[in-house]
């Protein structure tokens, strides 16, 4: 038995706002839009969102403080703009900081009484629509019912509501061919973290391990040829669904292991989070090889072995220019990771003293 459950319309393709903005219409009168300073500027998304707005003579007001791995603090903040523009739906524009941030301000302003801590509670059952326009081709943020926020003491964490579920997003391919080498790299290696860790979890499905797989294809077949050729609209479109499609299988399974190890060397280290969660995948994996191989068969279907699957991410690049960690760092972060919900849905068994050994791994 199992179930599968995703609210949010989905427009993939050129020119989809331009031809499907009628579907912003009955979400409200008044956006919010939720963005950084830079990437929905430069991609064009937001000037093809501004326009959908003025044809539905709709108001707006854009909140661009979103910086990468929102604090609650920027929450707050543009809670408390939306409030007093008096909104009534959120566009979040961008990678997944934006988004992620969209829907914790959808939620806030709808219930304003609640604090950016309370989130985590899932004391609410009512959010203001959201719409999302992703930039990136990594989070699939556009299509999941999860945001990842910031402590102000730099806890990286993520909550879950159905009430998160984006209402509509806008996956136009062309908004990432600004990307840069780097951000192109990071962000399809965090979508191809999300296929795989997707595949093994435990709460994995016939149909997740479909789009999973299918995902884990796309990107072997493209992202090389993709970081070669930045401007190829073909690869660009490829990294694009991939993404959409692990965003649909870590909806319904959530994420494992390498992301809680990599939560904190983001955050500390300020190692990018597609490359900090699949720098872990390697050796996860090797011990759910010999626990539980099963659990492996989407990968090997596309890579056929878990050595040809290390090479392609040591060709991609994702090992280059690590950081030194401290040995107190490694011990703090492996005393909170043991303590994460992603270590019960890895089908290995995992102690204290296996997590130090994964950091001490990767940052040997």
């Amino acid at each position: 038995m199992f179930s599968f459950f995703n609210p949010t319309r989905i427009f993939f393709g050129n020119d989809v706002i331009k031809d499907n903005f009628n579907y912003i219409d009955e979400l409200g009168n008044k956006a919010l839009i939720v963005t950084g300073k830079n990437s929905a500027k430069v991609s064009g998304a937001l000037e093809d969102i501004l326009s959908a707005l003025k044809k539905l003579n709709k108001e707006w007001v854009i909140f661009d403080e979103i910086k990468e791995n929102p604090t609650y603090d920027l929450i707050e903040k543009g809670k408390k703009v939306g409030l007093n523009e008096n909104v009534d739906f959120v566009i979040g524009i961008g990678g997944g900081s934006p988004m992620d941030a969209s829907k914790a301000i959808s939620i806030l302003i709808a219930n304003d009484f609640l604090s950016v801590e309370e989130l985590y509670n899932g004391d609410y059952d009512v959010a203001l629509p959201i719409v999302e326009v992703p930039t990136t081709s990594g989070t699939g943020s556009e299509v999941t019912q999860y945001s990842v926020l910031t402590s102000m003491e730099g806890k990286k964490a993520g909550f879950s509501s159905e009430v998160n579920f984006p209402d509509v997003c806008f996956i136009d391919p062309k908004y990432t061919l600004k990307l840069s080498k780097a951000l192109t790299l990071t962000t399809a290696i965090d979508a191809l973290s999300h296929a795989v860790e997707g595949s093994i979890s435990t709460k994995a499905t016939d149909i997740s391990d479909l789009m999973a797989k299918e995902s884990i294809k796309l990107i072997k077949e493209n992202l090389m040829n993709s970081l070669d050729n930045l401007d190829n609209i073909k690869y660009r479109e490829n990294l694009s669904k991939a993404s959409m499609l692990a965003g649909m299988v870590i909806a319904q399974t959530g994420t494992t292991l390498p992301h809680s190890l990599g939560y904190s060397v983001t955050v500390k280290y300020g190692v990018r989070h597609g490359i900090a969660t699949a720098i872990f995948l390697p050796n996860v994996l090797k011990k759910i090889e010999k626990e539980n191989p099963k659990k492996l068969n989407v990968l090997k279907n596309v890579f056929e072995s878990l050595e040809n699957f290390e090479n392609f991410l040591n060709e991609v690049g994702i090992f280059n220019n690590l950081p030194k960690l401290k040995e107190e760092d490694i011990i703090s972060f492996s005393n909170t990771v043991i303590k994460s919900s992603h270590v019960k849905v890895t089908p290995a068994t995992f102690t204290v003293e296996d997590i130090k050994k994964l950091y001490l791994e990767v940052f040997e």
